[in-house]
């Protein structure tokens, strides 16, 4: 389940025009075939959170955790790990999670397995079959091919379904609603037509998987199917599988479907470890399982059935790859959906490996990947967990060559990911209190490939990314990851962000949700990142039997080059927080960024309520009615409420505040010198407690409707499943037209950039009363 995202397409979306990005790749000097450097100035590059002298030292201990990584470790460990299907709950999940620990131990690694309990569910009976106008019954089946030689492990695999879905029996119309989400339903209404008693049908995109039946029940609707267009992830794309990576007309996208914008988790104890012990709700008050039964099925399984469909054409938007004319129904395809599970707890192993701390071991560095997969998983989640297996090695070698990292160092691999971030959320709701304590920061990685670098997390940390990617050399390119990306965004980016990339600044991602970073950051405010390499593999089998060993090896990363890379960026950022001087964020990013999102929020609000005048004034005028065409049905819209103007205030005037706080704390630390080199071991100790704290400091009480979420400035979408919402409760609110809730989530937002603004500020008090010592320290050098 990778983070960024919507679907693993999404998250590797931005392939670029060669030719293009060839000629620009020229201009930074990627003109021949040997590998290029770092800067020649590398060595003498300030390094955030480091004094010049120990900034040589950090660069001479990347040299040797470099030197340490083994490309040829990659491969085998990829195919021993996808060699048999390792979903949750299964034999040979749990024989993986003894692997990893057993490599971790053999490191050196103090390394243990933690189990927990947890609700799953898997198929006993799944029928989908057409009753009108002619009988058809869904194969529901991806056949082995003699091409993939794991693809015939049919006893171990799951089948093809949606984990958390409900039981169901219910037979109706179908209607096509295109990706499902709350607009697409506004436009069948447009038509006269609605889902209420009757079947919808979505296809993968747009949202998250979970989001379609969660709004299809929202309407109405009995049932939903989610199938796999091939303009998503088929042979709109590019050649299917085998003769290339992407989606053959049977495979079909397994998936949760849990309401995961409510919690995510465990669904039987949200906010606690689901510990043997823990107490549980009865799955009938789980309120993240779906309220109507839900499938996934193939674009071979759909093809009858939207065949089948009259009514009105399809909007041109709504249109998929399929040769034939899409329409919305309802009917006269009439369709039965039959679906029972077997509900039952089960384990879930998670491998936690530590290296104590030399100096500060009550300051911690999580790093994590998931393990199980929903069948073979070698892309997802297995080629990031090899990438980090071999980071993780390659930290112990500096170990054993008499290093400690001065801050401790915990290497996860999570069980239970795919269906809800299991894993890792009951990990960090068992030791919430402690890792609010002491966690630094939490780094994930999940699926990899050939490409550039994806980067999202807390701004805090994006000058630390820019640098680290400055220093890692593209292996495709031979240019430095950073000029690659910055390429590939002045190729193809937005203008704002082409802006941002000829200013040189490496800028990252907000977080939303889909991966194991969600409950470190979004429910304990631990300032957290996610990495990944990727946008140049042909990955069209995701979540499906597909994804094996034998398909990445032809169209992911054959060389696994990108493996290492991985291994090399997130092993720095693992590095240099361990051993910075003074915990290495940055507060003017995150200021400029809050900025951003500030101006954002306000031009919604502008744009809402030009658009609100627009469609009243429309409807006044009878224009719908013009502009309808007379032999088909339309629906005239009924008027919205005016969207009223907005006291931003509060939040400017924190956004003001930060700004002032940021720029002074920029200041002082500039007096101090890099690496707050003027400070003493207890100023920079005191320092680095209230850097820790800073992000706890943007959460509060928790989202409207869902107060498991705390963070007040990154949140997944209550209707996006995956994507990001930033400052969520102003903007979701705004959305949602829920204007009193805007006023109270203005205060609320704004009280937490206060409190962020008021430990920047002790910060820089800090940094002010060791200002005496600064000065003889400057004079010194």
């Amino acid at each position: 389940m990778p983070a960024s995202s919507s679907t693993h397409s999404a998250r590797l979306a931005g392939r670029l025009a060669l030719a293009a990005l060839a000629a620009l790749l020229a201009a930074f000097g990627a003109t021949g075939p040997a590998p290029a450097m770092p800067p020649a100035n590398a060595a003498a590059a300030p390094l955030l959170g480091f004094t010049p002298a120990h900034a040589a030292e950090e660069r001479a201990l990347e040299a040797r955790f470099d030197a340490a990584l083994r490309r040829e470790e990659l491969a085998p460990w990829l195919k021993r790990l996808s060699a048999r299907p390792h979903h949750l709950g299964s034999a040979y999940d749990k024989e993986n999670a003894e692997f990893i620990a057993g490599l971790y131990r053999s490191w050196g690694y103090d390394t243990r397995i933690e189990e927990f309990r947890v609700l799953y569910a898997t198929p006993k009976e799944r029928r989908l079959e057409m009753t009108a106008p002619q009988p058809f019954t869904a194969s529901l089946a991806e056949p082995p091919l003699p091409e993939d030689a794991t693809s015939g492990q049919t006893a171990e695999q799951l089948p093809t379904f949606n984990v958390y879905s409900i039981d169901g029996d219910v037979t109706g119309d179908l209607v096509y609603v295109n990706y499902g989400v709350p607009k697409d339903y506004d436009e069948l209404e447009r038509r006269g037509i609605d889902v209420k008693g009757k079947i919808a049908i979505a296809r993968y995109g747009g949202s998250w998987r979970g989001i379609k039946p969660k709004v299809a029940a929202e309407h109405g609707a009995v049932g939903c199917i989610i199938y796999s267009d091939p303009h998503e992830d088929g042979y709109f794309q590019g050649d299917v599988y085998p003769q290339g990576g992407y989606r053959p007309e049977h495979g079909a996208q397994r998936g949760s479907v849990a309401d995961m914008p409510l919690y995510s988790g465990d669904p039987l104890t949200p906010g606690v470890g689901a510990t043997p012990d823990a107490k549980r709700l009865d799955i009938k008050d789980a309120k993240t399982l779906t309220h109507i039964p839900v499938l996934p099925i193939s674009y071979a399984d759909a093809t009858p059935l939207l065949r089948a469909l009259a009514g009105p054409m399809a909007p041109a938007a709504w249109r998929g790859a399929l040769p034939f004319p899409y329409h919305l129904g309802p009917g006269p395809a009439r369709v039965h959906l039959r679906l029972a599970f077997d509900w039952k707890l089960v384990p879930a192993y998670d491998v936690i490996a530590r290296l104590p701390g030399a100096e500060h071991p009550d300051e911690w560095i999580v790093r994590g990947n998931h393990h199980d997969a929903w069948v073979n998983g070698a892309t997802d989640p297995l080629s990031g967990q090899v990438a980090v297996l071999e980071e993780a090695h390659a930290v112990a070698a500096l170990v054993k060559s008499g290093w400690r990292p001065k801050r401790t160092l915990i290497y996860t691999a999570w069980d239970g990911e795919e269906p809800g971030l299991l894993g890792s959320t009951e990990w960090a709701e068992t030791h919430a209190a402690e890792l609010r304590e002491k966690a630094v920061l939490y780094l994930n990685s999940d699926s990899n490939g050939r490409g550039f670098l994806a980067a999202s997390g807390s701004h805090t940390l994006e000058r630390l990314v820019g640098q680290v990617a400055q220093d890692v050399v593209d292996p495709e390119t031979h240019v430095s990851v950073a000029a690659r990306r910055r390429a590939a965004t002045r190729v193809e980016g937005t203008p704002v962000e082409r802006k941002q990339a000829r200013s040189g600044e490496l800028r990252i991602g907000a977080l939303g949700s889909g991966s194991d970073y969600t409950p470190f950051l979004q429910h304990l405010g631990i300032a957290s990142l996610d990495l990944a390499y990727g946008g140049e593999g042909h990955y069209g089998q995701y979540h499906s039997i597909y994804d094996s060993y034998d398909h990445y090896m032809r169209f992911m990363d054959p060389t696994m080059q990108y493996g290492i890379t991985l291994a090399q960026t997130a092993g720095r950022v693992v590095l240099r927080v361990a051993e910075a001087d003074v915990l290495p964020f940055d507060f003017q990013r995150f200021s400029d960024t809050v900025g951003r999102y500030v101006k954002e929020v306000e031009e919604l609000a502008d744009k809402l309520r030009e658009e609100t005048e627009d469609h009243n004034r429309a409807i006044e005028e009878k224009l719908f009615e013009a502009a309808a065409d007379p032999t088909e049905t339309w629906v005239t819209p009924k008027p919205k409420p005016p969207v009223p103007h907005i006291n931003f205030a509060p939040l400017e005037n924190a956004r003001d505040r930060l700004d002032k706080s940021a720029h002074a704390y920029q200041a002082a630390l500039d007096q101090a010198g890099p690496g707050a080199g003027g400070l003493d071991a207890g100023a920079r100790q005191r320092l680095d407690r209230v850097l820790l704290e800073a992000e706890r400091a943007l959460t509060g009480p928790g989202l409207p409707r869902r107060p498991w979420y705390v963070h007040q400035i990154y949140a997944p979408g209550f209707y996006t499943g995956y994507g990001v919402k930033t400052l969520p409760g102003v903007r979701e609110a705004i959305e949602e037209r829920k204007w009193q809730e805007v006023d109270e989530q203005m205060i609320a937002t704004a009280k937490a950039l206060e409190a962020f603004a008021g430990e920047v500020d002790r910060a820089t008090a800090i940094l002010k009363s060791a200002g005496g010592a600064a000065a003889p320290a400057r004079a010194a050098r």
